[in-house]
């Protein structure tokens, strides 16, 4: 279990994204020093933030720091409206993520393709690639909401259908789900998936984390979990 330090979140080194902006895609790309890239990634945010969030901006630096090409872009919803919860329907986002990674293998052509997403984004990330299974080859979902805070109804029901394999990383203190919750959800998951557990984290997780998160990622990608 990771137990996260106690230190300025501006000690996080950051890289100088470039912003990015294609019909349906807004955001920020990061390029690696290393090229050819290692991999590409598409970065999407909770239903309250956008991808200026300092957790989206620690987790591309870190995985850009790892030789990867990142995308962090806002989803459709917020690219409507610049606050407020998500509007609409969700399939409107989960096209969006759709296109998001459309384009980052256009702009990384032949390198593996991870979808990212924290809390929302996590969940429309899954929901996509249950529907669309060569849409990526991993998934790290960060704080999944796996039900409403107080609620027990889970948000499972597309699990049984992922065929990518699933990096889950969650905090202790999560209220959208218990650890106990996540270890049972996950079982319904048939493709490889692992659970990396955050000791006191909530479901904000602190941007420190970042390179911790990018390590436990890439000890996945090579079976090491």
């Amino acid at each position: 279990m990771y137990r996260p330090e106690r230190r300025d979140t501006m000690a996080v080194i950051m890289e100088s994204p470039q912003p990015f902006e294609r019909p349906g895609v807004r955001g920020f790309l990061h390029q690696p020093a290393q090229n050819p890239p290692r991999a590409a990634m598409v970065l999407v945010h909770g239903a309250g933030g956008n991808s200026r969030a300092p957790l989206m901006v620690a987790v591309a630096s870190a995985f850009a720091e790892k030789g990867y090409v990142v995308l962090r872009c806002d989803l459709p919803f917020r690219q409507e409206r610049a606050q407020g919860p998500p509007h609409g329907s969700p399939k409107r986002d989960q096209d969006g993520i759709r296109l998001a990674a459309a384009v980052v293998r256009e702009v990384a052509p032949g390198c593996p393709v991870v979808v990212a997403g924290h809390s929302y984004g996590g969940r429309q990330s899954t929901m996509v690639a249950a529907e669309t299974p060569d849409l990526a080859d991993g998934l790290l979902l960060l704080s999944y909401p796996l039900h409403a805070p107080g609620k027990a109804e889970p948000r499972t029901q597309h699990f049984p259908a992922l065929r990518t394999p699933a990096l889950f990383v969650h905090g202790t203190r999560d209220p959208f789900g218990t650890i106990e919750e996540m270890e049972a959800a996950l079982v319904a998951i048939p493709s490889r998936h692992a659970l990396r557990v955050v000791q006191g984290g909530g479901h904000g997780l602190p941007p420190a984390l970042a390179p911790s998160i990018a390590e436990w990622f890439e000890a996945f990608r090579v079976g090491d979990d």
